[in-house]
């Protein structure tokens, strides 16, 4: 395969994940997934 090849892979995956990652937060998953992970920490720390 080619460097050329190579690099339009790298791109479009970079492009990729930044898109599902812009969505994810437009539809607010970003704070459940911080709240779930305030939850586990919590529990591994005994406090929850």
């Amino acid at each position: 395969m080619s460097s050329k090849a190579k690099k339009m892979i790298r791109l479009g995956g970079i492009l990729v994940s930044g898109v599902f990652v812009l969505y994810g937060v437009v539809r607010g998953e970003a704070g459940i997934v911080l709240n779930k992970a305030v939850n586990i920490c919590f529990e591994c720390i005994g406090l929850g």
